[in-house]
């Protein structure tokens, strides 16, 4: 057993009477959680565990269980109609040219709000034995060329596991790309060993969608463990959640996303959290994640500037969301302000019109071809003759 598997096992809480012995009976009522646990069930490795630093802070939120889950208004359990675009066990295939892969049915520490919540924990919703099928489809499906394994949480498999993924798809002439979609470098850092660095450096270009919701969360050992994945050749992006008492501030986000370049991450997305039942909670309204990226926008690094989307519900996909910029387009000009909300005016390219049977543009006096080289001339002319 790996170094990493062992803290899973040995020093991970996984139950509600051990999380009340850690944070006391009188803040953790086992009996009243013991519904939502049933629900989704809950581990917090030492790496999630450590970055609590009081009850109701931002980490707490993120992954200590509430009788606020049960709370179900608008929530949907497939709120993406993920299994509706389904088309074989444990592939999702909604975009063009790339499809989702679920490998993990796991997850070293599980997130509260999560959007696979109906799936995720349960190895029999996430099949480990119906991958023959998805690589069929993954096959004859050559529109495909870009794959995001997920799950769970595809960096739970040992590295032997994973290895047989990437070859599989490897050995796919139109799949160029290949993601993992991880948490991995928050809630267990020790998972990003070197046998792992030294096995993925032959399956490039391979990219990792981590997932950091608070500046918090990037640790020394984060830090260090996305370094370790930066050296190997990895292509590091950020998929970050907007949630209600944990990055619903302009200021706490901003934080984020310079912490993240500094880590040599990208900013990828800013989800809105979505209408998945047992985590309505968690959601802030639109006008918040527009306001935070208008915070954004204009007052930092444009690398720092994630696109900000809802995953529409129903299985639609991403649509991006801006804040409102443009005030007026007419034939004439574009109108519009500016991070600072001055006002500008672009003027639109001049209709062409018809002169003496030719195109021209009114108002604008026409430059002769071959000027420049009838000035080199005279020059040279000038010059032997002495003037």
């Amino acid at each position: 057993m790996s170094d990493w598997q062992k803290i899973i096992k040995d020093e991970s809480i996984a139950s509600l009477d051990k999380l009340a012995e850690k944070f006391g009976h009188d803040v953790i009522d086992v009996e009243a959680l013991r519904p939502a646990f049933d629900n989704f069930q809950m581990r917090l490795t030492p790496a999630a565990l450590n970055a609590i630093k009081e009850v109701g802070d931002p980490m707490w939120q993120q992954y200590i269980p509430t009788v606020e889950e049960l709370d179900v208004v608008d929530g949907v359990i497939d709120s993406l109609d993920e299994d509706g675009d389904s088309p074989v066990p444990n592939i999702t295939h909604r975009y063009p040219d790339r499809a989702l892969f679920l490998v993990s049915p796991v997850c070293a520490t599980y997130c509260r709000f999560c959007t696979r919540r109906r799936k995720v924990g349960d190895p029999e919703k996430i099949p480990l034995n119906q991958f023959d099928s998805a690589f069929d489809y993954l096959r004859q499906h050559t529109e495909i060329r870009d794959v995001i394994m997920s799950g769970g949480d595809p960096m739970m498999l040992s590295d032997r596991r994973l290895e047989y993924f990437f070859q599989q798809l490897r050995a796919i002439p139109h799949i160029e790309i290949i993601r993992i979609g991880s948490r991995i470098t928050s809630h267990l850092p020790e998972r990003i060993t070197p046998e792992f660095c030294d096995m993925v450096q032959k399956y490039h270009p391979i990219f990792m969608n981590t997932h950091f919701n608070h500046p918090d969360e990037l640790t020394p050992a984060a830090v260090a463990a996305l370094d370790r994945l930066s050296r190997a050749g990895v292509s590091l992006g950020c998929q970050t959640v907007l949630l209600k008492g944990v990055n619903d501030d302009a200021k706490v986000m901003m934080k984020l996303m310079h912490e993240l370049l500094k880590a040599r991450v990208r900013p990828y997305y800013i989800y809105m959290a979505d209408q998945v039942a047992g985590g309505e909670h968690f959601r802030t309204t639109v006008q918040k994640g527009l306001e935070i990226m208008q915070a954004l926008r204009g007052w930092t690094s444009g690398l720092a500037v994630p696109q900000f989307v809802i995953d529409s519900p129903g299985g639609g996909g991403k649509v991006p969301l801006l804040p409102e910029y443009v005030e007026e387009i007419n034939d004439d000009e574009v109108v519009f302000r500016n991070y600072e909300g001055k006002r500008f005016s672009y003027k639109q390219p001049r209709q062409l019109v018809v002169v003496a049977g030719k195109d021209a543009e009114s108002d604008v006096v026409p430059i002769r071809r071959g000027k420049k080289k009838e000035r080199v001339a005279r020059t040279k002319r000038r010059k032997a003759s002495g003037e």
